[in-house]
């Protein structure tokens, strides 16, 4: 009887659970703790190219820069297989719109060798990333009351008001400029990412060889309801 009664019991926990991200919307991850997240995409410089003094101008300023910092930072660097399946398909577009017959071999001769070069040897892709953070019990600049009470309703920030939520995304994006600035100063660019970009970030690092497979749908091209 035991064992028939467990047999019937279906699970009712979630994978989603075990994650520390509550949702994503309006270009920030909100965690299970009510703490918000900004994501930027960071260029890189090949510090072995250049010349001793740059070296140490580029270390003294990236001491600098994280001196005027009073919150953590977290430095993500991401290596996955190279993916450039739309570039073989534009090849191969521009293969089958071409008039001249040599041209055309060679096009096709390229795209061949493009794809034996992916197949033969593992290409990787490496991409740089600064995740930002914010939370009210952690911003200097609110009064100590209103940061103490922050601890005991930051867990239920998603169920907040728009009005609150907005402030929190206002904070983190003047963060986010902050940071963008800094680096900028260092000679890398950055761009925050987006929505979308943010949920294929997180869903190709949890389901890596899923998403190669099976990559996102847009998810402004998704019909979907929401509640306000």
């Amino acid at each position: 009887m035991r064992s028939k009664k467990l047999a019937g019991n279906k699970p009712q926990t979630s994978t989603q659970r075990f994650l520390d991200i509550a949702e994503i919307r309006d270009d920030l991850v909100v965690l299970n703790d009510g703490t918000v997240r900004g994501v930027l995409l960071v260029s890189s410089i090949n510090f072995d190219l250049k010349s001793e003094d740059e070296q140490s101008a580029i270390i003294a300023g990236y001491v600098s820069f994280l001196n005027t910092l009073d919150y953590p930072l977290q430095v993500l660097i991401q290596s996955r297989p190279l993916n450039i399946d739309d570039y073989l398909d534009r090849i191969k577009k521009v293969e089958k719109e071409q008039t001249n017959e040599l041209l055309r071999m060679q096009t096709a001769d390229y795209r061949e060798f493009v794809q034996e070069l992916l197949t033969m040897e593992k290409i990787m892709s490496k991409r740089f990333y600064v995740v930002v953070p914010y939370s009210a019990v952690s911003d200097k600049g609110r009064k100590f009351i209103s940061r103490f009470g922050a601890v005991f309703s930051s867990a239920k920030v998603v169920r907040l008001s728009r009005k609150r939520f907005d402030e929190f995304s206002a904070q983190l994006s003047k963060r986010c400029s902050f940071i963008q600035a800094g680096l900028g100063s260092l000679g890398l660019r950055s761009e925050r990412l987006k929505t979308q970009e943010l949920i294929e970030i997180y869903y190709n690092s949890y389901n890596p060889n899923l998403f190669q497979k099976q990559p996102l749908e847009d998810i402004n091209k998704l019909n979907i309801e929401t509640n306000v």
